[in-house]
């Protein structure tokens, strides 16, 4: 996958949110993304009290959600966990996962915010605005704003404002289950956003592209761990096969 722009993540924290400052302003909350046949998901994941980032993209045809492609890379950071920075940490192992990524996705999905955030550039935002492509934040929990809790049904939403201002929807993926929080990255608006995040949950709380990130960030993590860290790409066959479990 082309990247269009070179990042620079070696920041001290106050320095990296004077950038989140300036980059927001970068950020579109509309757009048409067109017909969407190829999705995919980004996570990261680091063992407690490590610098080594496992960060991975899965790429999934869509609307019938096969994996056919899982790139991972990793990289050292010397950035501390500090919520609302999370890109500074998880980044360059990001950018090199997106790097070697064959596929053309037409929206990537991340396990994070998007314009949910204190500085209105949460990892999809940021990632977004770098790749310069539309961008989805489906997070677990809330950064900022209030929400209250949707039906019970799946599909339910409901507003998560901050400050009177709608910066996302809480959205209920599965019955019985709680809702995950959904805001825009970049280059789509907030309800066709919504529409693909239900459109691509089946049967997990998580929608299938960060739901096979994560499984597949785990797993790098782990091996990883055993190994020394090596990196792993897997492409599939044009008919592929579904990732972990």
């Amino acid at each position: 996958m082309k990247i269009r722009e070179t990042p620079s993540f070696d920041l001290t924290p106050a320095e990296a949110a004077h950038l989140q400052e300036a980059l927001r302003t970068r950020v579109r909350l509309s757009g048409d993304i067109g017909e969407v046949s190829l999705v995919a998901g980004a996570d990261a994941s680091y063992a407690k009290g490590s610098n080594e980032i496992y960060a991975v993209v899965v790429a999934l045809r869509y609307p019938d959600l096969t994996v056919i492609e899982r790139v991972s890379a990793s990289a050292e950071t010397p950035f501390p966990y500090i919520p609302g920075l999370l890109t500074f940490r998880e980044g360059p192992a990001l950018i090199e996962a997106f790097r070697r990524l064959r596929s053309e996705p037409d929206i990537i999905f991340f396990d994070g915010q998007g314009i949910a955030h204190p500085r209105g550039l949460g990892i999809a935002s940021h990632m977004g605005v770098l790749l310069d492509r539309p961008t989805v934040g489906v997070a677990k929990s809330l950064l900022v704003g209030t929400a209250t809790e949707p039906g019970a049904a799946r599909g339910s939403a409901s507003p998560l404002l901050r400050n009177g201002e709608t910066i996302g929807m809480a959205v209920r993926t599965k019955e019985k289950t709680k809702p995950v929080y959904v805001s825009v990255g970049h280059r789509i608006a907030l309800m066709p956003a919504v529409d693909l995040v239900l459109a691509t949950a089946r049967g997990y709380r998580l929608p299938e592209p960060t739901r096979q990130a994560h499984l597949f960030a785990n797993a790098v993590r782990r091996e990883g761990s055993e190994d020394g860290g090596k990196d792993r790409q897997t492409t599939l066959p044009s008919g592929g096969a579904p990732g972990g479990g």
